[in-house]
């Protein structure tokens, strides 16, 4: 039997947590989100013209998936936006242009905790003259993810079906995701969140996201790269709402533009790093992004693909024989 810390033992480990988020469920803290808070009479309105989902369109209970976009519509982060209470009196809100009430229109949104800056610069500095407030609550909630098919049953309250649906559970909210259900709570609440679920490693978390082809930003997309191009368009873009920032591009290039390149799953025949140069013929087409060893799969990764590589074909990384795949990856 192999001794404690050896690479024998870690394998088997990362190979348990594995089949514990694909076969049941297990708690994973995502370290360093970013939580914030955006409220006011006129939030729905001020956000719907910010980012490129529909979020006028969200009730109580519900959410989207969408970007913040500079004005050629490359990607500055993404985000995952939650309407909160129905409108309700406020105290310090400005009175509704309609009915002359005080009320507020709340959201709830996190992001990756490098996207905060960028958040909090939008939201304070394009706000200005109008009823919005802007609260960071990043040290304030921490973020529990119950990932597995049988995590929603693991709620009392179990959360709705649909992805960003979200009922109230341990003084914060549960979240519907693709992979399980994200808990939003306060840090008091940390241990009885992780008391829901076995405890399962971040690095079997991220083999979960890589192999059903989520990217992740500053790792898969960024300052460079459209929604387009990053998979997401279906995800995270309304093309019938109003005007947003970068509306212009995003919507050119769905309607009317091929984009240069695609988030693509890579089969690897050997473990390779982060960055390594993707090369088709005598042409570089790439860079990879996310990488692991699937205990499923073995060597993958996702990548920002030139066009010219498709689904099937063979390719080198750093010398090494890959293959490019549609996304998700089939186990």
């Amino acid at each position: 039997m192999a001794e404690a810390g050896s690479t024998k033992i870690e394998v088997v480990i990362a190979t348990a947590d594995y089949e514990l988020l694909t076969t049941a469920a297990g708690a994973v803290v995502r370290e360093g989100r970013a939580i914030v808070e955006l409220s006011g009479s006129e939030a729905a309105e001020f956000l719907q013209g910010q980012v490129s989902n529909d979020v006028e369109a969200l009730t109580p209970g519900h959410g989207c998936y969408a970007t913040l976009l500079d004005h050629k519509g490359k990607l500055r982060t993404d985000l995952r936006v939650l309407r909160l209470a129905e409108d309700h009196p406020a105290r310090g809100a400005e009175p509704d242009r309609r009915s002359g009430e005080h009320r507020s229109d709340n959201f709830l949104i996190d992001a990756e905790g490098i996207g905060l800056p960028v958040l909090l610069h939008v939201f304070q500095t394009f706000s200005l003259g109008r009823d919005v407030r802007t609260r960071d609550l990043t040290p304030e909630r921490v973020l529990v993810s119950l990932i597995g098919p049988t995590a929603r049953g693991l709620i009392d309250a179990s959360p709705p079906a649909v992805e960003h649906g979200w009922v109230e559970a341990l003084g914060g909210i549960a979240v519907t995701t693709d992979l399980g259900v994200d808990l939003i709570v306060p840090p008091d609440q940390l241990e009885q969140a992780l008391a829901l679920a076995p405890a399962a490693s971040a690095d079997a978390a991220e083999c979960v996201r890589i192999e059903s082809g989520r990217p992740r930003l500053g790792l898969d997309m960024g300052s460079t790269t459209i929604p387009q191009e990053a998979g997401i368009n279906e995800r995270a873009v309304n093309f019938e709402k109003g005007c947003y920032v970068g509306q212009e591009t995003v919507a050119r290039l769905h309607w009317r533009g091929k984009p240069n390149r695609h988030l693509r799953g890579l089969r690897l025949s050997e473990t390779t790093p982060r960055g390594a140069t993707i090369t088709f013929g005598e042409r570089e087409v790439g860079a990879v992004g996310s990488t692991c060893v699937s205990p499923a799969l073995g060597p993958i990764a996702l990548a920002l693909v030139r066009r010219e590589a498709s689904p099937g074909d063979e390719v080198t990384v750093d010398g090494a024989p890959a293959t490019v795949v549609e996304l998700p990856f089939t186990r």
